[in-house]
């Protein structure tokens, strides 16, 4: 056995460590378009990026197999259990303002989609660094100073215990840091603290154990090197 059958044998074997719906290249391909005699409502979306563009800070085989095979599952998932208790046409945020409501395959299902279509588009490589105008003003007003901004976020990543994920929001016109368990997020009904995700960083192991192992804090630390600062200053003008 090469080593690259390894890996690809051993994680989808890991259960325990990378616990999120995968699919088959076959479901995959099934799951890109969508499929309207299934009644399907959601689609995967292509990553703005390629699988290699955040090397070295993220690995491509992990980007690869955390986009089209647990985030695809998510949507699959998702649009299944739409099937049992139908949406009504209501948007992905919608169904995140009500989830409380639904069953819990949409809230963990539906949680799963939103928070990987934000956390794609708030990385890029040509992303790092700090952001400027607005953005920074307003994280400067709210948190002091930007330094003192990324320790929050980043203590609020490595202590999320077990898996989840860490976020920046507008709260009452107000940026504020928070972290939410499993695939929840800031939007749900079911959250401590609502308000709207501008930035998110993944801590499933399945978004860093390929690269960095049990060494979440390396994870952290890397994310910064591609956080994409334009996305995220747009994001809080449309909040």
């Amino acid at each position: 056995m090469d080593k690259r059958t390894f890996l690809k044998t051993g994680l989808l074997g890991m259960g325990g460590l990378f616990a999120a719906p995968l699919l088959t290249k076959e479901a995959l391909k099934s799951n890109s378009v969508m499929d309207t005699s299934n009644n399907q409502n959601f689609n995967l979306s292509d990553l703005p990026y390629s699988y290699d563009a955040l090397e070295p800070h993220i690995d491509a085989r992990t980007m690869e197999i955390h986009h089209s095979r647990h985030h695809a599952g998510y949507v699959n998932n998702l649009n299944n259990a739409l099937k049992e208790a139908p949406g009504g046409g209501k948007s992905l945020e919608d169904l995140m303002k009500n989830v409380s409501t639904r069953p819990v395959a949409i809230r963990n299902n539906g949680g799963g989609h939103y928070n990987h279509e934000l956390f794609w588009q708030v990385m890029s490589p040509r992303g790092g660094g700090q952001p400027t105008g607005e953005l920074l003003t307003a994280i400067n007003s709210n948190f002091g100073s930007f330094d003192k901004f990324r320790e929050l976020f980043s203590n609020a990543a490595a202590t999320r215990f077990g898996s989840g994920w860490a976020w920046l929001i507008l709260q009452d016109g107000k940026l504020k840091v928070t972290s939410t368990p499993n695939q929840d997020n800031p939007l749900m009904d079911v959250a401590d603290e609502r308000g709207k995700p501008i930035l998110g960083i993944d801590v499933w192991e399945h978004a860093y154990y390929l690269k960095y192992q049990n060494r979440r804090g390396d994870y952290i630390s890397a994310f910064w090197n591609v956080v994409n600062w334009d996305e995220v200053t747009a994001r809080l003008k449309k909040a």
